[in-house]
């Protein structure tokens, strides 16, 4: 039996000024064939639970093609169409193959193209023809189409938000489409799409905890495959942007509709749970001062840059430097030019800077700081948080400034904070910190949340901010909750 691996993943932020192109995708993953497997073999990924389930069932997994990029702003053409093309033809010299398994994000938005995930899955269904199986593994995050339950056999989707269960959603892949390829089940798919657009909202809690228990509990009849929640994206501003609920039965198409429509009903009622009112950083900061245990993390959402943020937004730091709270640390701002600076300077110089805001100025501005040069690094680690584990980091040439009593760390690479890796190379050991500042909605939740004593979210103005309202919405569907008022779901299911 051989089953093509391959991977076209990204999280369009379409309000972002920052345009996604292929050397954007080189920064994080542009891989061909056997270093697809070198990259991902040992990783608790998608491709990783793929590669190890095929090994453990003696399937010969085919690597074709991955590329991935942080979330950033709308995807050029030229950059889809030289992606697209890539793993395409790869997967057609790939030789006679059983079926294939993917990771592609749900998210993802071109220049001409809202649903680049959909366009892969009928073009590979186009030329492949009906017979072979296609599956695909997605973000929860997934703005799910038509035309995506359409082309695909099978459509898996995380449960779990921080996405520790990646690996296992890899494993899960190879498995049913090893089952249909041995002629053991045939996948119904039915979705399930709602009025309702929510701000990133994590799994640990209700109400989403609570919605994932529900479609566990339906995953238990003998006929039920798969039930998965998509929250969807809210800063992908499309037609399909929002919650969905796909559910996957065993030769049981009414079944699988009867379930998404009964899931997506009982979300609806629970709409009114998903908006936080959420603390400034100077109300954090003034009330993590006054804790005695520690430490105390502060994430800023709103600057959240895999959500495709810039990165390199101010307003959180500023409070924490102003505040000057000993032992405190911020980990980590996106600023090549000061990183530049530190390395040239070197380790034990006194540095005049303007750290942050360069991409622009909704995130804040450039602050003027003079700065000590504590330690200087490659940016390279492994990362070690319950969710992708073992990914190999590289976030560039890197500096640990000290301004104050705060302990600050710039990096060359815009990315969001996993774990404490970035600290570590930097030699801070964020258990022994006061105040931990760091950019993350929720992925830093999982390797954080064991050591914190305390987690606060704050919410300044900023391109993943939970407050909806504050964005210049033009091409979702409409009508659509918070936005309008929406009494019977159903009515509005029909319009999308």
């Amino acid at each position: 039996m051989r089953i093509a691996i391959g991977q076209l993943a990204h999280e369009t932020n379409t309000f972002s000024r920052v345009r996604t192109t292929v050397d954007l995708f080189k920064v994080w993953e542009w891989t061909q064939g056997e270093e697809l497997l070198d990259r991902h073999t040992g990783v608790l990924d998608y491709l990783g639970g793929m590669i190890d389930r095929g090994e453990e069932l003696g399937i010969e997994i085919v690597p074709t093609f991955a590329a991935m990029a942080n979330p950033s702003g709308t995807i050029t053409q030229e950059t889809f169409q030289e992606a697209k093309n890539l793993l395409i033809s790869s997967i057609m010299n790939a030789g006679k193959l059983d079926g294939i398994c993917l990771f592609l994000h749900g998210a993802g938005v071109a220049d001409g193209v809202d649903d680049i995930e959909g366009e892969i899955l009928s073009e590979l269904r186009s030329i492949l023809g009906s017979k072979l199986p296609i599956v695909a593994a997605l973000d929860l995050h997934g703005n799910i189409t038509e035309t995506m339950v359409k082309e695909a056999d099978v459509l898996l989707g995380n449960i779990d938000y921080p996405h520790t269960d990646s690996y296992e959603r890899g494993i899960e892949a190879i498995d049913i489409t090893a089952r249909m390829i041995q002629g053991e089940v045939n996948p119904e798919m039915a979705l399930s799409k709602l009025p309702l657009l929510i701000p990133t909202t994590t799994s640990y809690f209700s109400p989403i905890k609570e919605i994932n228990e529900w479609c566990e509990e339906w995953e238990k009849h003998p006929e039920v495959l798969d039930c998965t929640l998509f929250h969807g994206f809210p800063y992908s501003d499309i037609p399909h942007a929002g919650v969905s609920v796909i559910t996957i039965t065993n030769n049981e198409p009414s079944l699988a509709q009867k379930i998404s429509n009964d899931i997506a009903a009982k979300i609806f009622e629970k709409k009114d749970e998903f908006y936080p009112i959420l603390p400034s950083p100077k109300k954090a900061i003034s009330y993590a001062s006054s804790r005695s245990e520690m430490p105390i993390i502060i994430n800023e959402a709103s600057d959240n840059p895999g959500a495709g943020t810039p990165g390199d937004g101010t307003f959180l730091l500023k409070e924490m430097i102003a505040a000057n709270i000993p032992n405190s640390c911020f980990g980590f701002i996106f600023d090549p030019e000061v990183a530049k600076m530190a390395h040239k300077e070197g380790v034990g110089s006194l540095i005049q800077v303007e750290l942050g805001g360069k991409t622009d100025r909704l995130h804040g501005n450039p602050l003027k700081i003079s700065a000590y040069v504590k330690s200087l690094s490659d940016g390279k680690f492994i990362q070690s948080s319950p969710m992708w584990n073992g990914s190999k980091v590289n976030l560039g040439r890197s500096a640990r400034l000290l301004v104050g009593n705060v302990d600050i760390i710039v990096c060359s690479v815009n990315s969001q904070t996993f774990d404490e890796q970035i600290f570590l190379l930097h030699g801070i050991d964020v258990e022994k910190s006061s105040i931990v500042g760091l950019k993350s909605s929720h992925h830093f939740r999982a390797a954080f949340m064991p050591i914190a004593k305390e987690i606060i979210t704050v919410d300044s103005p900023g391109l993943s901010s939970a407050k909806l309202s504050t964005f210049d919405f033009k091409n979702i569907s409409r009508p659509i909750y918070p936005f309008d008022s929406i009494l019977n779901h159903l009515i509005s299911l029909t319009n999308i």
